[in-house]
Formats: structure tokens, C-alpha cells, sequence
């Protein structure tokens, strides 16, 4: 098993934080009513877990089918219900529409890098098992 540089971790990390840290400032600044921000606030924490949610989801039923129609279900809903609410939610407002853009283009980042963050933070896991079961060092698989 081949596993990711650590470049990538790097500038996937980076990228995280960075999405993090433009959403945390559009939410910290954004103009109008405490209600407003505080909707925002909890749409993107939704949309946040219900990304890793789908990712986990996805993943998990890769190869074959383990989890439950159900919860399929579930965990595409809840993310369609976060992406669909939190948007309501973002074009409702009544704030300049260059702020709204980004407010939008940035959670739109978040979402993005929460998918890029969860595969490789799996990969990484699949490899420290990998290599667990072969007796390798996952230190040896990163530095090669």
C-alpha cells in the first residue's frame, strides 16, 4: 500500500485550516441580527459533521454494502438538509451580496477540504493497519 507524502497531509491540513479560519472570520464579522449568525453558526457545524458523516459513509460502503439502507438514509438526508438549510439560510439574509458571496464561497471551501481531510486521514489509517499486519512501521511506507 502506497500512503500519502507528507506534502499532501501538509497542504491538506493547510487547506482545512484555512477554509476554518475564512469561515470562522465571514461568521465572526457578519453583519445583522445575533439570530442570524447564530443560525450560521450551527448550519455550517451541521454541514460540517454531516460532510464527515458522508465521507465515512461512502467509504465504508465501497467495496460492499455494510450499513443499513436506513442509514444511508440518514446520513445523505442529514447532509442534503444541512447543504439545503444552511443555503436557505445564507440567501435569505439581508447582507451585501459580496459579503454572502463570501460567506458561500467559503463554506463551499469547508465543505470541499472536510471530504480531502477524511479520505486522507482513512488512508492514513488503512496504511498504519496495513502495515500493522505486515509488522512494517507506517514511518517507513511515509519517509519511502
Amino acid at each position: 500500500m502506497r500512503s500519502d507524502t507528507k506534502a499532501w497531509r501538509v497542504q491538506v491540513w493547510v487547506s482545512f485550516a484555512t477554509a476554518v479560519a475564512l469561515c470562522g472570520t465571514g461568521l465572526a464579522w457578519l453583519p445583522g441580527q445575533d439570530l442570524d449568525r447564530a443560525f450560521m453558526v450551527m448550519g455550517y457545524l451541521f454541514t460540517l459533521s454531516a460532510a464527515f458523516a458522508v465521507s465515512k459513509y461512502v467509504r465504508d460502503n465501497e467495496g460492499r454494502r455494510v450499513d443499513t439502507p436506513m442509514w444511508g438514509l440518514v446520513v445523505w438526508g442529514g447532509f442534503a438538509l444541512a447543504m439545503g438549510l444552511t443555503g436557505w439560510g445564507l440567501w435569505r439574509m439581508e447582507i451585501n451580496p459580496t459579503y454572502k458571496a463570501f460567506l458561500a464561497v467559503s463554506w463551499l471551501f469547508l465543505i470541499s477540504s472536510v471530504f480531502t481531510l477524511a479520505k486522507t486521514l482513512r488512508d492514513a489509517h488503512e496504511v498504519a493497519l496495513h502495515n500493522a499486519r505486515h509488522g512494517r512501521d507506517a514511518a517507513d511506507d511515509a519517509n519511502a
